[in-house]
């Protein structure tokens, strides 16, 4: 009765031991193959990872809340600056003309709002501390997804803290700094798709919009290298600048990928009813965002090993140990070996 209560709740054990890569998916290039194999053997540790996504960033559902319109109360506001004044005067000059008429049709239109509330503010100062979530929560998940993709044994909730408290004084920061990029870029090319057609503006469009793709290459490879290497942010920014080139192909393939996934989301929350309906509403909360960051993973950590750690390895051969076929980043001060039973006594696991 026990085997198969354990077995029933294993998906959700955040410090049960994943069993890695075998040496056959070992054996296969880094490739679209090796990729669908390698994420439906860590479908389990990925579901993980995302619920500690979405509990990490928190505050960001307060600000879905608010973007909804649960906070907002709702009313009706005049199009015309003249209303006002017409309403009083149609009001104090008693009795109603024509031309009364005819002038309150045109000046005293409404229009239907979601208007803030108290409350309203309150759960945007709440949301706001997604500001100082989002690196710690990001240089979390990318430490297990890395280990993931390198085919590493994963301990999902102790990997998390473990990466947070090593990386938290460079990941806190630089958080902020991301999530304020983000934003801005996404609300310049959001404001220019809404505005009047011009040849300043197109300009001013395409060249954000060639910034947000560069930018979201780039962070493809930020907080793997920033769980991997001790490097300063300037460095690991310029370091990424110059991956989101070399990777291009793989960064493109990667963004595909994502793309494809999104629009299957939005196909099956607007366009499906019935059992698939909850199954895509329930999608961002089981798996959707740590997909996402384990197709940029898969494309980025392959290159920073090529390009990062296999040289460095080759030039330091004395620095070279392997322990059941797992390597040893640079970075960690303890063997994979030594980390494992660390984790397995602190969990009481044979």
């Amino acid at each position: 009765m026990d085997k198969k209560k354990n077995k029933k709740f294993k998906l959700f054990d955040l410090t049960r031991e994943g069993k890695g890569i075998s040496k056959n998916v070992k054996e296969l290039e880094p490739s679209l193959k090796r990729f669908f194999i390698s994420y439906k053997n860590d479908f389990g540790k990925l579901v993980s990872t995302n619920i500690l996504f979405v509990l990490g960033n928190f505050p960001l559902i307060f600000l879905i809340a608010t973007f909804s319109g649960l906070t907002k109360y709702e009313g009706f506001l005049p199009l015309s600056d003249l209303f006002q004044n017409i309403n009083g005067i149609i009001k104090a000059d008693g009795g109603m003309t024509p031309y009364k008429l005819s002038l309150y049709a045109i000046e005293g239109l409404q229009s239907y709002e979601l208007i803030p509330s108290t409350l309203t503010y309150v759960f945007y100062a709440l949301g706001g501390l997604t500001l100082f979530t989002f690196g710690i929560v990001n240089v979390g998940t990318a430490y297990i997804i890395r280990n993931l993709v390198s085919g590493e044994p994963v301990f999902v909730w102790t990997d998390f803290w473990y990466a947070v408290r090593r990386n938290w004084k460079q990941a806190l920061p630089f958080g902020v700094l991301d999530a304020l990029i983000n934003v801005l870029l996404i609300f310049n090319i959001y404001t220019q798709v809404f505005s009047q057609s011009s040849f300043v503006s197109s300009v001013f469009f395409w060249s954000n919009l060639i910034i947000f793709i560069f930018y979201f290459f780039m962070r493809y490879y930020i907080y793997v290298q920033m769980v991997t290497f001790d490097l300063k942010i300037f460095k690991i920014l310029k370091n990424s600048l110059i991956f989101s080139l070399l990777g291009f192909k793989r960064n493109i393939t990667a963004l595909i990928g994502i793309i494809l996934v999104l629009i299957l989301e939005v196909l099956f929350t607007f366009g499906s009813g019935g059992v698939l309906l909850p199954v895509a509403v329930a999608a961002p909360l089981a798996v959707l965002f740590s997909t996402f960051a384990y197709m940029k993973v898969y494309a980025s950590y392959y290159k920073i090993k090529e390009i990062m750690i296999d040289p460095y390895y080759e030039e330091h051969p004395e620095l070279i140990e392997k322990h059941d076929d797992t390597e040893i980043i640079m970075k960690d001060d303890v063997t994979e070996r030594e980390r494992i039973e660390e984790i397995k006594k602190k969990n009481s696991i044979e």
